[in-house]
């Protein structure tokens, strides 16, 4: 694991709670070299994927998936509302938009099978991505995540900064309610207005100053702690027989998708 900064909630520096990361079942086992290796390919394989069928399947992979995370319901129908919005906006404006054969007309709109068929399509595509991600990604910490991307020789400094986004996003985010709290103690009502505008810009520069001039202090306080430019890791991932037995039985799996994807691609 990477290298940990002293944290308390009294100064405003707590990290974000990794709810899904709390458990014990064999996905949070497992190796997140595993994770990584699986989730990619397993992304792009859906994403590209033109079938129905193979959308399905990588669905109900999903679904199992989360099952074996013995993840709650609740987090996981939070993570997938925001989704369902979006996807909901697609089966309002895509099968209006899209050209095609008529299956339903409402006055001068008419509903479209081809509109209605591509919204099916990325509402299971994304659906399956975003379960995926869930309940391999989801049950790591973001530490181990960024222990395991080290392994694969990514740049240092893109893995630093991915680091510390994450350590100190919740930091700006206390700064911005900090800041938003005063203009409400001043009596601050927004509207469409120049004076909420002027208002509001005022509060995104204060905001950029004040990170800023945290991002300084917080480099000053990790040079007085000796900080070289590098963070040292305290122990070390190992291989297991259950992180290989997983990877060879998913890689079938994707293979086996790929191919049926390709068998009826070429059927058509």
């Amino acid at each position: 694991m990477l290298l940990q900064f002293p944290h308390s909630p009294v100064d405003g520096t707590a990290v974000i709670a990794e709810k899904l990361s709390e458990g014990s079942s064999p996905l949070h086992r497992l190796d997140p070299r595993v994770k990584l290796c699986l989730a990619l390919p397993y992304a792009f394989l859906v994403a590209l994927s033109e079938s129905v069928a193979v959308s399905c399947a990588a669905l109900a992979l999903g679904i199992v998936l989360v099952a074996v995370a013995r993840l709650k319901v609740g987090l996981v129908a939070a993570r997938l509302r925001v989704l369902f919005l979006f996807i909901l906006l697609l089966w309002i404006t895509l099968p209006l938009s899209m050209p095609g054969t008529a299956v339903y007309t409402i006055g001068r709109l008419s509903v479209s099978l081809g509109g209605l068929q591509r919204a099916l399509s990325i509402s299971l595509k994304s659906t399956a991505i975003v379960l995926l991600v869930i309940s391999l990604l989801g049950t790591s910490t973001v530490f181990s995540l960024a222990h395991g991307l080290s392994h694969f020789r990514l740049p240092k400094k893109l893995l630093y900064l991915f680091f510390l986004s994450y350590r100190y996003i919740y930091v700006i985010g206390v700064e911005y309610r900090r800041l938003r709290d005063a203009m409400r103690v001043r009596a601050f009502k927004p509207g469409t207005n120049i004076h909420t505008y002027r208002s509001y810009g005022y509060l995104i520069g204060m905001l950029l100053i004040r990170s800023f001039e945290r991002s300084e202090r917080i480099y000053h306080a990790m040079l007085c702690r000796g900080f070289q430019g590098r963070f040292y890791l305290l122990d070390h991932f190992h291989m297991h027989r259950r992180d290989i037995a997983f990877l060879l039985v998913m890689s079938l799996m994707l293979i086996g998708m790929g191919l049926w994807e390709w068998f009826l691609t070429i059927s058509l």
